[in-house]
């Protein structure tokens, strides 16, 4: 019963539409915080300076927050590495062995 569940996942194309799901939000995590807690930091402090605004501590953020996307990554790399191991696991074929 358990193989022809597997033997479904497979033909279905379940197994990969699930990884894709996992990996695409890990992604989207890992972006959202590149852009968030990297890029936008580096873009919002010179424009504040340049538009001569006084208080830049108060509008802008208080540094680049290399830890949040360093977390991001490690985080990212993580579940991407299980969701490979599982999907080797699960997709693996069967070996034929010809005699």
């Amino acid at each position: 019963m358990l193989r022809e569940f597997l033997d479904f996942l497979k033909h279905y194309g379940v197994i990969g539409l699930a990884i894709a799901v996992i990996i695409g939000g890990k992604l989207n995590d890992l972006v959202s915080s590149v852009v968030n807690d990297l890029l936008m930091p580096l873009v919002f402090q010179p424009a504040l300076r340049a538009a001569n605004v006084e208080d830049i501590r108060k509008l802008s953020y208080h540094g680049v927050l290399y830890g949040k996307v360093l977390g991001s990554t490690i985080d990212f790399l993580i579940v991407a590495f299980f969701v490979f191991l599982l999907a080797k696991y699960l997709l693996r074929e069967e070996v034929v062995t010809k005699k």
